[in-house]
């Protein structure tokens, strides 16, 4: 009788066992699938190409921690992207990984133009930006309908392009890395805030004696001060600036801090009261950024941000301090491709990969 007690208590055992592994299965699955439908975006916001394994140029020493670069790629600036790109690959030992940005009807000029290229061996992944995302958050204007670049604010759906990476760097597709691109992913943030600019009132000049070099700006050259709603923000029209251009991203804040949704309700604000001012041009895609990091940004270094060589400012650097600059940046009217900025000659070297045969 005993012996019968043992053998049932035994089995007992055995089935329950059974049913706690496959009930602790049964959950990972679940988890799983949650995982990968979260990781849909309901906006639309896609993968298109992936080369998860592609081969790089490894070396001794090489950093196997991935850093993650997010950068546009319109279609009359492609040979933008694939400077900025091959600078970036070419002057670091680091395990750099791609998310270019592209509307639909680019995809196969831009996947082509790779495949041609030693930029083919990098690690890159392409992802569709859909335009309808931005429908009541940008007022565009009837009498110039392309006036409004909808690439420009893909920086604003950072987490979209990444979901589950902690830091990022985004980039402008008018720069050139002239150093390892692992010092600016290793920029320091403080607690709590999401991205780190370069403001546009730095000591760059000053640290290199290049009086003057680029324009100083401040809030008020790009929010309407008249406008009541801005003046209850009770931000001081002289705050110094920065350039969204080139920034570092925590974007575990990002998304706790709901920044995109932040940045959503000041476009949509704009629609309504125009709020953001129109002596620069029309800016409307820093206005947002500079109400929502207002105070709540960190730095990074300035010369990994040495802007306005896309102006008349640019030519005030020297050839030595153009030489010395981790980043260089064509923000203005003028871009180095169309050979009429300052120092175009520096990103022409960058501009053209070795083409691959595409009999090979």
């Amino acid at each position: 009788m005993t012996f019968r007690k043992v053998n049932i208590f035994i089995l007992v055992l055995v089935v329950v066992i059974f049913l706690l592994v496959l009930h602790h299965n049964i959950l990972g699955l679940s988890d799983l699938l949650k995982r990968e439908l979260s990781d849909s975006s309901p906006l639309g916001l896609q993968p298109i190409d992936f080369i998860p394994e592609a081969p790089q140029r490894w070396t001794e020493g090489q950093n196997d921690k991935e850093i993650p670069v997010v950068i546009t790629a319109s279609d009359d600036r492609l040979g933008g992207v694939i400077a900025a790109v091959n600078s970036i690959q070419q002057n670091t030992k680091s395990n750099v990984a791609f998310h270019i940005v592209t509307l639909n009807d680019t995809v196969d000029h831009l996947r082509s133009w790779i495949s041609k290229t030693n930029l083919k061996n990098v690690k890159y992944r392409i992802l569709n930006f859909d335009p309808h995302i931005l429908d009541g958050k940008v007022k565009v204007d009837s009498e110039m309908p392309d006036s409004i670049k909808p690439l420009t604010f893909a920086r604003f759906y950072m987490p979209n392009w990444i979901p589950n990476v902690e830091k990022a760097i985004y980039l402008d597709d008018d720069v050139i890395v002239q150093d390892d691109i692992l010092e600016l992913y290793n920029t320091p943030l403080q607690p709590g805030h999401a991205a780190a600019f370069s403001d546009d009132c730095d000591s760059t000049s000053n640290k290199f004696a290049v009086r003057g070099a680029g324009n100083q700006y401040n809030y008020i050259g790009f929010l309407d001060y008249k406008k009541e709603t801005v003046r209850k923000l009770s931000m001081k029209a002289s705050t110094c600036s920065f350039n969204p251009g080139v920034f570092v991203a925590n974007l575990t804040e990002w998304k706790l801090q709901n920044i995109t949704k932040q940045l959503e309700k000041w476009m949509v604000l704009n629609v309504v009261e125009e709020i953001y001012s129109r002596t620069l041009a029309g800016s409307i895609t820093t206005p947002p950024l500079l109400i929502v990091f207002y105070k709540q940004h960190s730095n990074i270094d300035p010369m990994w941000n040495v802007r306005h060589l896309g102006s008349s400012a640019g030519k005030r650097y020297s050839p030595q301090f153009v030489k010395a600059a981790k980043l260089l940046h064509w923000n203005g009217h003028f871009k180095p491709w169309g050979r009429t900025a300052s120092y175009a000659d520096v990103w022409e070297k960058w501009k053209e990969t070795k083409v691959k045969s595409v009999l090979l």
